[in-house]
């Protein structure tokens, strides 16, 4: 299987990637909710795997990142923009690290511009570089996580395992148990992907510990 989705992080110089586009009108989006996500720490699990799990969506198109932007948009303020919607939104947004729109296909979609698409539907998040106890605090507190990684690895198949290219959202984290839950949209079994904790660091260690962390 290929890489679902070309990204490119503030951390990595990728190769620009020919993405698919759509056209669907979209409205304008409401504000967010101050509320975030109820952290479950009770089995020793940062974070709410199963709170998260309902606004996991299969894509069907190279948009790994605009899907994750999805879900924690949906996790965020209940109201999840469908795969067409966040697609369209992309294409007509201005990226800030490149010429162009954040999403089409004259470009990759880059960590940077995560934010600018949360921002888009109420959501303030900043793009960052952390650890695995960081993130663990941030699933505690109920912000969201989005981090760039490689696809390879993540799923222990063939090809370039050294490169990142690819945006899951991290929903829990259970350090006793060695597991990592993810939404991954890239596979059909992402609802609440649930990855050794080993894995997941190999993985995300290509793009050097990138997310995308709201705030």
């Amino acid at each position: 299987m290929g890489s679902p989705c070309t990204i490119k992080t503030a951390a990595a110089g990728l190769a620009v990637g020919w993405v698919l586009g759509v056209a669907a009108a979209v409205g304008s989006a409401g504000p967010a909710h101050a509320e975030g996500p109820t952290p479950d720490t009770s089995y020793g699990i940062y974070g709410d795997p199963a709170a998260a799990a309902p606004y996991w969506r299969l894509q069907h198109f190279r948009d790994c990142g605009e899907m994750a932007v999805a879900d924690v948009v949906g996790q965020i303020t209940g109201n999840e923009p469908t795969e067409q919607q966040i697609a369209t939104v992309a294409e007509n947004t201005p990226s800030v690290s490149h010429s162009g729109s954040v999403w089409g296909p004259s470009g990759a979609t880059k960590s940077r511009d995560l934010p600018v698409l949360l921002a888009h539907y109420g959501v303030q998040a900043a793009e960052v570089h952390t650890t695995t106890g960081d993130m663990e605090q941030d699933l505690a507190q109920g912000r969201a996580v989005i981090v760039a990684l490689n696809d390879h690895v993540l799923w222990d198949q063939s090809g370039n395992r050294s490169k990142v290219n690819h945006f899951v959202v991290v929903t829990g984290v259970d350090p006793q148990a060695g597991v990592v839950h993810l939404n991954d949209s890239g596979i059909r079994t992402g609802r609440d992907l649930q990855v050794p904790l080993a894995t997941f660091v190999q993985a995300w260690n290509t793009s050097n510990n990138v997310a995308v962390v709201t705030q």
